[in-house]
C-alpha cells in the first residue's frame, strides 16, 4: 500500500492575507465612488500613482533584502497602502506629492521596520505627515463639492490631469474659482473668529451635520466598514471605541456650551473620522491585540482626534492620533494583555 505524504500545514487555512486585503479594496470601492461624484476624479489619479509607487517600492525593498517579489506584491496590502493614502491626500495632488508619500508609506515606515507584520506604525498615516511635512503647500488645495448652488469651477478630467501632472492650472483657471476651504477649517477659524457654531452652520459649505458632500462620502465608508464587520474581517472593539472616544467629549462639550462647539455630528461626518475607525486604525499589524488593549487603543485616538481638532494647530488630527497611539501599542499590550488560561493571581501576603 502507498501512502501519501504531505508537508505542513496539514490545515489549509480558511483565508489569508491576500483575501483580507481585497475585502478592504472591495469595502472602499462605494466610499471611492461618492468621492468622485462630489469632488471629482482626482482621487481616481491619486490612487493610480500611490499604488504605482507603493508596488515600486514594495518589489524594490523585497529584491534589496532578498525576499522574493512575486508572492508580496500579490498579497494586496501596498495596494490598501495606496488606497488609504490617496483618501488622505487632497483631490488635486501633484504626482511627485503622492509619489513621495507612498514611496516613504512602503520604504520607511514598512520595510525599514522589518516588513508586513513587523511595522509599527500605519504605513499610509506615515507617508501622509511625511508630505504634509514637505509639501504643506500643495494639502491645502480641496475642491468644493458638486452643489447647485455653489459657485465654483468642477474641473473636468483634462483639468485634473493637467494640475496632477505637471502642477499648474490652465491659464483660465485660478485657485481661488476651484478650491474652497474644508468644513473642519471653516468651523475651526469660525470659532477662532468668535463665531457661534451656529453661524457658520448657516454658510453654504456646511450640511446637515457635517461639510456638504463629505457626508455622503461618510456614509459610504460606514457602509464599506459595516461591510468588513459583517464578513468579520473586523472586529467591533477598534471602531466603536474610535468613535466613542470622539464622540463622548464632542458632545459632552457640545451640551454644556453650544455655541462654541462643534456637534458630535459635525466631528462625526467632517474630515476622515469615520475613514479611520473602519479601515485605518483597524490595521492588524499596527493596532493593539487584545480585547481590552483594542478598546483602550482606540478611544485613545478618538479622544486624541478630538483634541487635535479643538486645541490643536491642524484642522484634522487623524494622522497624528494614529501615529501616537501606535507608539503606545507596546505598553497598551503589556497592561492590558489577558490572563493564562489555569493560572490564577496570587494574593497579596500568601506564601509561594
Amino acid at each position: 500500500m502507498e501512502f501519501v505524504r504531505r508537508e505542513a500545514p496539514f490545515v489549509t487555512p480558511p483565508t489569508d492575507v491576500a483575501a483580507i486585503m481585497r475585502q478592504v479594496l472591495i469595502a472602499l470601492i462605494p466610499a471611492v465612488c461618492a468621492y468622485v461624484w462630489y469632488f471629482g476624479i482626482g482621487i481616481v489619479f491619486n490612487i493610480a500613482i500611490a499604488a504605482i509607487f507603493c508596488l515600486l517600492g514594495e518589489a524594490m525593498m523585497l529584491r534589496a533584502r532578498g525576499r522574493p517579489v512575486e508572492p508580496a506584491l500579490r498579497d494586496y496590502t501596498a495596494l490598501v497602502t495606496a488606497v488609504l493614502l490617496a483618501f488622505a491626500l487632497p483631490p488635486l495632488t501633484p504626482w511627485w506629492v503622492t509619489a513621495t508619500g507612498a514611496l516613504f508609506a512602503i520604504v520607511v515606515a514598512k520595510h525599514l521596520y522589518g516588513g508586513l507584520g513587523f511595522n509599527i506604525f500605519n504605513p499610509a498615516m506615515a507617508g501622509y505627515v511625511a508630505v504634509m511635512a514637505a509639501f504643506p503647500m500643495y494639502l491645502n488645495i480641496w475642491t468644493a463639492p458638486r452643489m447647485g448652488d455653489l459657485d465654483y469651477h468642477f474641473m473636468t478630467l483634462f483639468e485634473t490631469a493637467r494640475y496632477t501632472f505637471t502642477g499648474s492650472l490652465p491659464d483660465y483657471l485660478t485657485y481661488d474659482a476651484i478650491s474652497r476651504a474644508t468644513p473642519l477649517d471653516l468651523v475651526k477659524s469660525g470659532l477662532n473668529n468668535m463665531r457661534t457654531f451656529e453661524e457658520i452652520q448657516a454658510y453654504p459649505m456646511m450640511g446637515d451635520f457635517g461639510g456638504r458632500g463629505w457626508e455622503w462620502v461618510g456614509n459610504f465608508t460606514a457602509i464599506g466598514g459595516a461591510w468588513l464587520l459583517l464578513r468579520k474581517v473586523i472586529r467591533w472593539h477598534i471602531p466603536v471605541a474610535v468613535l466613542a472616544g470622539l464622540l463622548l467629549p464632542s458632545g459632552i462639550s457640545y451640551f454644556l456650551e453650544p455655541g462654541t462647539h462643534a456637534s458630535p455630528g459635525f466631528h462625526l461626518f467632517s474630515g476622515g473620522a469615520i475613514l479611520c475607525a473602519f479601515f485605518i486604525a483597524t490595521d492588524p499589524v499596527s493596532a493593539a491585540t487584545s480585547v481590552r488593549g483594542r478598546l483602550v487603543y482606540g478611544f485613545g485616538i478618538g479622544l486624541l482626534i478630538y483634541a487635535i481638532r479643538r486645541w490643536g494647530s491642524y484642522a484634522d488630527g487623524v494622522a497624528f492620533a494614529v501615529l501616537l497611539m501606535n507608539l503606545a501599542v507596546p505598553a497598551i499590550d503589556y497592561f492590558t494583555k489577558p490572563r493564562i488560561v489555569g493560572h490564577a493571581r496570587r494574593a497579596r501576603g500568601n506564601a509561594p
